[in-house]
């Protein structure tokens, strides 16, 4: 007798040994299924918010850095001195005094100036002569440069470019992603 409970034991042990079965394969692929909803409903919305809040605050380091680089040489740079990259390198200037007054690198070194999609930041020095009061756009700064990404498009113009916000328009901005305003949140 005992040994015809061992034989049935050990056939059962084989018997189970066998595999999944359809239903436990079913339960696995809807399980990984609704893990890959919850990634495309959730995460990636996120990562493209992240993305542009990323350049966003790039955007403002950069202002940041022509701030100083002004306040220190008395003007913003021009495209002979090299753009934003005269941030980085001192710029040859004609009047040595200016070049004693360069205290930079006014970014941290190593700094591309580039944006989350790895397309270069338009930096465009506005001619004195041609800067008016007039406002183009209620959430830009009257500054006499243009500072913006292209977006993840790569393209100028577009509904997706990413400019510098006046503190106006970044304060309802922040109160709309907190909850505590009245505006949508989809600002960005």
């Amino acid at each position: 007798m005992k040994m015809d409970m061992i034989k049935y034991s050990t056939k059962l042990a084989r018997k189970r040994q066998g595999g999944f079965t359809l239903i436990e394969v079913l339960l696995v692929i809807v399980i990984l299924m609704m893990l890959a909803t919850v990634l495309v409903v959730y995460v990636i919305p996120q990562q493209k918010s992240a993305e542009q809040n990323t350049t966003r605050l790039f955007l403002n380091q950069i202002q940041n850095g022509l701030d100083n680089y002004r306040l220190n040489i008395g003007h913003y740079p021009t495209e002979d001195e090299g753009g934003l990259n005269a941030l980085m390198l001192k710029p040859s200037f004609e009047n040595e005094r200016l070049g004693e007054r360069w205290q930079g690198p006014y970014l941290k070194p190593g700094t591309r100036f580039e944006d989350s999609w790895g397309n270069a930041l338009v930096y465009e020095p506005q001619d004195d002569s041609t800067l008016s009061l007039e406002e183009d756009e209620s959430t830009t700064l009257n500054l006499p440069y243009k500072l913006y990404s292209l977006g993840p498009d790569g393209q100028a113009d577009t509904d997706d470019d990413i400019t510098l916000l006046d503190e106006n328009a970044a304060e309802e901005l922040l109160n709309s992603e907190s909850g505590g305003g009245s505006g949508s949140g989809t600002g960005l």
